[in-house]
């Protein structure tokens, strides 16, 4: 008797668990299937529909329309390339640092967000995330990560909206061919995948290296199914890319090549394993830097190396391994570390070589120097965050803004100038090797001298009473005015 009654207990209890695992499956798959559908705002995507139309009317009359070729890289540090603030060379990356000799970098350039998606999104666009409506990391549709980060939490749009006017819809309407090459990450459903936003072909994965199913797709069928063997990767995208080079030859094109790389987990075809000083992800700097040796031979082969203005970037500072320079913090957070990137521009008929520049710019101002460049007008209905650095590139002109302003998901986190960085009151993170978690604790406002502190060491406030409270007027007015108008229409 004794052990049937322990028998009858057990299951009692078997059965109850598994009730109450029905209960909670019930009420998550409940929530889900009453989850909101994100909504386009039909009224905005009118306004973008006449706006590129407005736009194909003046495409005639465009003097100047060089080629752009915008390489963005997935968690590539400011230390990571030549150039950088490294002391030593364990990555040798001959083909950038050619560019770089041979053209204008910049040496305080940030990403518009510390992380991928937003980040993106701000290049895109020419508007911080929140303005985009993409503030957060995007997941496989169905995906458990979409569930818990997006239903569950309300973590907002699952796509960039398909009222957000891109660059590609801006150039195409301008009388470019465009084409884009790698990680998408802004959506992977219509209306917001890349041949919707202004993309005429496409070839690449619609997400990180690190999700599922890694597929890669060409325009809106799958090309290569999951799982995609890595270690081809690079050379996939490098293939693509030059193919559409090829295409284009005698018309204008923009090319959107962003790459799925250093981003974990590092692959390299198996001939170029083990050659690095800086191990595994040494290997695959070194690869992507011979794939940019590629692109720059095919230009120049096409006869178009000349008039084409060649972008090399990264969506945010380095996650695990990487080198963030002489920086504080890392990929995911508001210090300089997970914001300045590198930045090289390429363009022999109007860059002159062998400069660095040191005014302070974001990836923002990449939208509006285009539109400066072919002299065309933004649209008048919604509100560009970035402004054109054109004049930065060219003469070496002074930076168009008076603040730069440092987003994580919709959260003001700091504003600085060309010198000071105030950062408001916020928690920092913290954690030790051996804690399973971190958490963010709570600190006062700080203001950094980045003149004389580069790695925001020391809180100056008490020694700049002035800049802190104009800093922190800055910063309180822009929290106020995105509070007011969050998507910034006109």
């Amino acid at each position: 008797m004794p052990l049937l009654r322990s028998i009858l207990r057990s299951i009692t209890a078997l059965l109850r668990t598994l009730f109450l695992l029905v209960i909670v499956v019930a009420i998550l798959v409940a929530v889900r299937a009453c989850a909101p559908e994100q909504v386009d705002d039909s009224e905005r995507v009118a306004a973008k529909r006449d706006y590129l139309a407005r736009i194909q009317t003046l495409a005639p009359g465009i003097v100047h329309r060089p080629n752009i070729v915008f390489v963005l890289y997935d968690d590539l540090g400011y230390g990571d390339l030549g150039y950088g603030a490294r002391d030593s060379r364990m990555i040798a990356t001959p083909s950038i640092d050619a560019l770089a000799s041979d053209g204008v970098v910049l040496s305080d350039f940030h990403s518009p967000a510390p992380v991928c998606t937003p980040a993106r999104a701000g290049y895109l666009t020419g508007r911080l995330a929140p303005r985009a409506g993409l503030p957060n990391v995007v997941f496989p549709t169905g995906s458990r990560k979409e569930f818990f980060f997006h239903t569950l939490s309300g973590g907002g749009n699952k796509r960039l909206p398909a009222e957000e006017i891109t660059l590609a819809d801006l150039l195409r309407a301008a009388g470019y061919a465009t084409g884009m090459v790698g990680k998408w990450h802004l959506g992977d459903r219509s209306p917001s995948l890349p041949n919707d936003m202004g993309f005429d072909s496409y070839y690449g994965a619609l997400y990180s290296n690190d999700m599922e199913p890694f597929a890669f797709y060409r325009n809106r069928e799958i090309a290569v199914p999951a799982p995609v063997d890595q270690t081809l990767m690079t050379q996939r995208y490098t293939e693509a890319a030059v193919t559409f080079i090829r295409e284009q030859a005698g018309q204008p094109f923009f090319l959107y090549f962003a790459h799925n790389f250093p981003h974990d987990p590092l692959s390299v075809r198996a001939e170029r394993s083990g050659r690095s000083a800086a191990g595994l992800f040494g290997d695959v700097i070194e690869e992507i830097d011979e794939s940019i040796g590629t692109l720059v031979e095919t230009l120049r082969e096409t006869g178009q190396l000349e008039n084409t203005l060649f972008i090399i970037t990264s969506d945010n500072g380095p996650w695990y391994l990487g080198d963030a320079g002489n920086q504080r913090g890392r990929k995911g957070n508001t210090f300089e570390g997970g914001t300045r990137v590198p930045f090289i521009a390429h363009w022999p008929q109007r860059i002159a070589a062998g400069r660095t520049e040191h005014a302070m710019a974001m990836g923002t101002d990449l939208l509006p120097t285009v539109l400066e460049l072919l002299e065309l007008p933004p649209p008048d209905d919604r509100i560009l965050d970035g402004k054109s650095i054109l004049s930065v590139l060219t003469v070496g002109g002074a930076t168009p803004h008076d603040y730069l302003y440092y987003y994580d998901g919709q959260t003001l986190f700091a504003a600085r100038d060309q010198r000071f960085k105030y950062r408001g009151a916020a928690g920092v993170f913290y954690s030790t090797d051996q804690m399973p978690f971190g958490a963010a604790v709570p600190q006062k406002e700080w203001l950094f001298d980045l003149a004389g502190d580069a790695r925001e060491s020391y809180d100056t406030s008490t020694r700049y009473p002035q800049d802190l409270q104009r800093l922190r007027a800055a910063f309180e007015a822009k929290r106020a005015s995105m509070a007011d108008n969050p998507r910034g229409w006109k």
